[in-house]
């Protein structure tokens, strides 16, 4: 348990990545504060599981940021990991979803990351893991605002990694394909009406396709990486971009 002493905060973790992600940190003795939305018992039951705080912030919202940033104190470890996804062709493509997706997927890292730093530089110690995306580094059609996001997440690891490299704190990005979570499951129906595809043609020739194992990532894989992000051994590990994509992007 390497990690005990350690505080990790981790958005987007009441499902999905994040949850998983929040569970292996955990296992290693990480003090956890989830944030994201969901049902009040299973969220309930999630804090008792992993003994951890939650927070509900809106993270579109920058005060709502700044309110949680406060209430769970100095933070050693935080993963960026909320997100959401909408698939529409970029002249129909609605202009709010447009920053709605830009807020969560990409600026709302910036808030958090400018808030986590002080403590993490203080310490001479931190760690920051962004799960970005397969789509960070190529492009499919039709996800104009999540690409625009991914590949702005990717740049923003690159430069705090530079900032932070003397005072021992590390930024990466954890780069999935596509992982069989609820925003994948909810952006097929979008897809199959973009694309004018059943949804197996779609889960077959539009997500996995290019997955050279034809195998949805598990959320597991990406918080095992997560943890060996945080060890010692990875401290000379440092704006680089990950990929968990069953092969796609080695194209």
């Amino acid at each position: 348990m390497f990690l005990k002493g350690k505080r990790a905060l981790v958005t987007g973790s009441t499902s999905g990545i994040g949850l998983a992600v929040a569970r292996a940190l955990h296992a290693e003795g990480a003090e956890v504060v989830l944030n994201g939305f969901g049902d009040e018992d299973e969220i309930a039951d999630l804090c008792k599981e992993l003994s951890a705080a939650h927070s509900g912030a809106d993270l579109t919202d920058t005060g709502q940021i700044e309110t949680m940033m406060d209430e769970a104190g100095e933070i050693d470890i935080l993963v960026n990991n909320a997100g959401m996804q909408h698939v529409a062709p970029v002249e129909e493509f609605p202009v709010a979803k447009w920053d709605t997706i830009l807020s969560l997927n990409l600026t709302a890292a910036f808030h958090t990351t400018r808030l986590a730093v002080p403590a993490m530089k203080a310490k001479g110690w931190g760690r920051i893991v962004n799960t970005a995306s397969a789509h960070s580094k190529v492009a499919s059609p039709f996800k104009s605002a999540y690409n625009a996001a991914k590949h702005g997440l990717d740049g923003f690891t690159k430069t705090i990694a530079l900032e932070l490299a003397e005072h021992g704190v590390t930024a990466n990005c954890i780069s999935p394909g596509y992982v069989w979570t609820p925003l994948v499951e909810n952006q097929i129906p979008d897809t199959m009406k973009a694309r004018g595809m059943s949804r197996e043609q779609v889960i077959n020739d539009v997500l996995l396709v290019k997955q050279a194992t034809k195998k949805f990532v598990q959320p597991e894989e990406i918080g095992a990486l997560a943890v060996f992000l945080c060890r010692k051994e990875a401290q000379n590990v440092n704006g680089a971009n990950w990929s968990v994509d069953g092969g796609w992007t080695a194209e």
